[in-house]
């Protein structure tokens, strides 16, 4: 049993404890047992479900709930980025008052804005949380800086770290403060600006100095440093110079990267295991010459990235083997790589593998890798491939006995589509049969290409019901999804079935690190 049932169970308990207790005092005179009854620390567990925002609400109904909702045990972990959270404080005044009364030392984990990163607000945390472990400051959309030549306490037992930049912002002035402070972080997140920015920026600035932040903190194992647009390979070798202890080195988004760093990288940073280079700007050249023989990276993501065939080949080849492996939008990921992998047992511990539109790469090349590794496989991403119709997936299915994620069929609007349509039943039943431990799910056909009956709610059944731990359901939108929808709330199951329009399935929450890597 996990810890939210076993939690839920016990409250269920301790509320019929109370109730018995209440009906033995007064005579069983009252038929039922109200909130206004309840012993705190039960009412404390109910609160704990509810988001801050909602607490705030509800501590106005009365003063008992009140008291219950500002006990510091609730507010653990606070975000105070209204986007992000709700949650807004009208001034700094109100902020530093909750850091003492409400906060204190149980706070471990504080999300701020830039309005509210003040020298006062970060001297009060250092003071005052002596156990916060993970802070996040947002500095996206600042058009300036406070004045931090005051700043002269921060909190310095923080592991993790996540500053989110401005492309126009210098930090140096308040980094300078805090570089002393920062000995005992183990996880730093660096978040640039890929998803708000366009092809007409001409002049780019190197907002904040890795040079500095490596020198001062030499116990990372986690370094993300996400759409950055100045990051390029002689920062990844500053890193390398300080960061023996590196265990995973994200860098997705980062288009000035070309890998020639990745030699010195790969001699400096023995315990390396994961390498994500979604969207980099990978050169076969730079690539080659790294000695990826001697290291231990066993998880690796180079999705829509350019390498050729051979460099493929070549790279994947040397490699001690793999547990992840992304490959997606790799155009020249193809039979032969593949083939090259499996004939050299790079394979034999797969678990998590993303195939998503790749175009060389053909049905049978796949099949025979489900049909060797399938049952082993925890995660897979075939989206993408229209050539790969309902026969296939029928074929394959009964191999993927323990399948947690799937992502499958074509999106609407892909320029390839399907030349037939698919029975969208047959595939559901196999696997309500074959895959008893699915969590999420992804089907994006396009409306138009899947076939489907009245008698389709049978199948939906056996998929809800088979699939206990199925927490994503994913469709295009179109009265198949609204089937499917209404089956699942007719059963109280809300919130499982999405739309391809608002949500969108992954394979990172397989990685050995991914927890550490969630930022925002």
């Amino acid at each position: 049993m996990d810890l939210a049932r076993q939690s839920i169970f016990e409250l269920a308990k301790d509320a019929s404890h109370a109730f018995q207790h209440d009906q033995k005092n007064d005579g069983g005179r009252n038929k039922g047992c109200t909130m206004d009854k309840l012993p705190d620390r039960i009412i404390l567990q109910i609160f704990s479900f509810l988001k801050h925002k909602e607490i705030c609400h509800i501590a106005s109904v009365c003063r008992k709930w009140r008291i219950v909702a500002y006990d510091s045990r609730l507010w653990r972990v606070v975000s105070l980025r209204p986007e992000f959270s709700g949650l807004h404080v009208n001034s700094l005044e109100s902020l530093l008052a909750l850091i003492g009364i409400r906060f204190g030392p149980t706070l471990r984990y504080i999300e701020l804005p830039c309005e509210l990163t003040t020298a006062p607000v970060l001297h009060e945390l250092a003071n005052r949380c002596p156990n916060l472990k993970y802070m996040t400051l947002d500095f996206s959309n600042a058009m300036q800086l406070h004045d931090f030549n005051d700043l002269n306490a921060f909190p310095c037992n923080l592991a993790s770290l996540c500053i989110c930049l401005s492309e126009v912002i210098f930090m140096e002035g308040f980094m300078r403060r805090i570089y002393s402070c920062l000995t005992s972080l183990q996880i730093l997140h660096l978040i640039g600006t890929f998803e708000l920015s366009n092809e007409e920026e001409e002049e780019i600035y190197e907002v904040i100095n890795i040079s500095k932040i490596k020198a001062h903190t030499p116990n990372l194992r986690v370094v993300n440093l996400y759409g950055i647009s100045f990051i390029d390979d002689s920062h990844i070798e500053l890193l390398s110079s300080n960061c023996i202890h590196l265990e995973c080195l994200a860098l997705n988004f980062c288009l000035r990267v070309k890998g020639s760093a990745f030699r010195v990288l790969l001699q400096r940073c023995k315990k390396l295991q994961t390498l994500l280079l979604q969207h980099t700007g990978l050169e076969d050249q730079h690539m080659l010459v790294a000695a990826w023989e001697n290291t231990h990276i066993h998880e690796l993501d180079l999705t829509s990235t350019e390498l050729s065939s051979e460099c493929l080949t070549d790279v994947l080849g040397r490699m001690p083997g793999f547990t992840f492996l992304a490959v997606g939008h790799c155009e020249f990921f193809s039979d032969k790589v593949l083939g090259t992998l499996i004939e050299k047992g790079k394979l034999e511990n797969i678990l998590s593998l993303d195939l998503s539109h790749t175009d060389t790469l053909t049905e049978p090349a796949i099949f025979q890798l489900l049909k060797t590794y399938g049952g082993q496989v925890r995660g897979l991403m075939m989206a993408g491939k229209p050539k790969l119709a309902e026969q296939f997936f029928m074929n394959i299915l009964p191999f993927l006995k323990n399948i947690r994620i799937c992502v499958m069929g074509t999106a609407d609007g892909w320029f390839l589509k399907l030349s037939t349509r698919i029975h969208i039943d047959m595939i559901i039943e196999l696997l309500a049969q074959n895959c008893p431990h699915m969590e999420r799910l992804e089907i994006q056909c396009d409306p138009s290409t899947i076939r489907y009956s009245d008698k389709s709610s049978k199948f939906i059944d056996h998929i809800r019901i088979k699939c206990p731990q199925l927490k994503s359901f994913t469709l295009s939108d179109g009265e198949y999804y609204e089937m499917v929808k209404s089956n699942f709330e007719r059963a109280d199951r809300l919130k499982i079935v999405r739309t391809i329009t608002n949500y969108t399935t992954s394979i990172v929450s397989q990685l050995s690190c991914y927890k550490d890597l969630l930022f925002n």
